[in-house]
């Protein structure tokens, strides 16, 4: 036996997969179920299989974007049972950030180098579609060439409720005031099933689905999402997929599709609902590679999320068929309050060192992976931008403010346990 078979030879229906899918053909839902459940030598030619797709789809550039999260406000009602960020408007760390501070932290960014700006929040029962189309006349008014990523399918659909508008007209009102993608969040498993059990009072699949393809109609392209390592079995997330890859074919919308692990420490649906605490590490590198072949070559953007899984785990996901490292955030949020520990802010020279230490190349990209700058000389880099001083975005009083949440939040956990 030659060492290549040693090292990697998988089970005869494994090998025939991913032959498949390596010569191009189309892989069914139940081979990507296979592929999901692959463990052993069938786990490594997986992701050695995806390593060698990516090569030949993307060759060896990783991209990132240079962009800032900001989440308006944190009151919500929906009650998602995964859901450690939202807030009730009584509770002391409720808050519904200003135009002002708004506008001030995309200022933040545009200083800090941020192509682009990722606008969510929670569904606010006294909000309505006019305050999702001030927040983007006003960062559009005072930043018109920073691009707009906003307004999970979930916000679209309330805020469509509100309006009177027809979904269509009122997406086009939303583009007019400067939207200019939307994030494909909110998606979590696209199963009803699923849905009922995880968030029942959110947006069912049909809807969802609708709100995607319209904004792909009229313009607006999304990334595409799946949430996994709760109640979800393999079955479900090959489902998953293939309503996503059927979606594209049609519209061909989608920029990139991005796997978010359950975070699990901090919600119900974990403490009460008995959902499993994550995915392991097996778990995160298969649905990586999975989407590597299973997509091809409809959407060649396979991120890792490096909040969700780390940088190190992060690192392996890009030889296991991912070819994007996200981006730098600068402020996460909603991971962090469900209890994610892998920090707020990767900076870009940070992105690139990764990358260059798996022997890849790092490239700046625009949020709809046009190509901004490629980074194949490190001596040429630029130099790091600081972010501001504390005090010019918030002050020490939001500061310690964040310490009481974070002190409140493990003397409730000390509760649970």
């Amino acid at each position: 036996m030659s060492l290549a078979d040693r090292l990697f030879r998988p089970s005869p229906e494994v090998g025939r997969i991913l032959e498949r899918a390596l010569v191009g053909r189309t892989l069914g839902v139940e081979e990507a179920e296979r592929l999901l459940r692959a463990r052993g030598s069938d786990f490594h030619a997986l992701l050695r299989a995806a390593d060698v797709a990516r090569e030949e789809d993307c060759g060896p550039d990783v991209s990132f974007v240079v962009n800032r999260n900001i989440n308006f406000t944190n009151v919500c009602y929906v009650g998602c049972t995964y859901c450690g960020f939202s807030r009730h408007e009584a509770d002391g760390d409720a808050y519904d950030r200003s135009l002002e501070e708004i506008l001030d932290r995309c200022r933040d960014a545009v200083e800090r180098g941020a192509t682009e700006v990722c606008i969510q929040g929670g569904i606010h029962p006294r909000k309505d579609h006019r305050h999702y189309r001030e927040i983007l006349e006003a960062i559009h008014g005072a930043f018109p060439e920073l691009h707009i990523h906003a307004y999970s399918p979930e916000e679209i659909d309330y805020g469509h409720r509100k309006s009177g508008m027809s979904l269509e007209d009122y997406l086009l009102w939303l583009k007019e005031a400067g939207l200019g993608t939307i994030p494909g969040t909110a998606a979590e498993i696209l199963d009803d099933r699923i849905r009922r059990v995880i968030a029942p009072r959110k947006l069912m699949t049909a809807r969802w689905v609708e709100i995607v393809k319209t904004a792909h109609r009229v313009g607006l392209r999304s990334s595409s999402t799946v949430m996994y390592g709760h109640v979800e079995t393999a079955a479900d997330v090959a489902r998953h997929l293939g309503l996503l890859r059927d979606i594209q074919r049609e519209t061909g919308g989608f920029t990139e599709f991005v796997p978010l692990g359950f975070i699990h420490e901090r919600n119900r649906l974990f403490r009460h609902i008995h959902a499993r605490p994550g995915a392991n590490m097996v778990e995160d590198l298969a649905v990586v590679a999975v989407a590597r072949l299973f997509f091809r070559p409809l959407i060649p953007n396979i991120q890792v999320s490096w909040v969700k899984m780390g940088p190190k785990l992060a690192q392996m996901g890009l030889l296991a068929g991912a070819n994007d490292f996200g981006g730098t955030l600068m402020e996460e949020s909603i991971s962090r309050e469900s209890g994610a520990d892998f920090g707020e802010n990767l900076p870009p020279e940070e992105i690139r060192r990764l990358v260059r230490e798996v022997g890849r190349v790092p490239v700046e990209r625009s949020t709809t992976y046009r190509i901004l700058r490629r980074f194949d000389d490190p001596e040429k880099d630029p130099p790091s931008r600081e972010p501001r001083p504390l005090r010019e975005l918030g002050g020490p009083e939001r500061f310690r403010a964040g310490v009481r949440r974070e002190q409140e939040a493990a003397r409730a956990l000390g509760a649970y346990s």
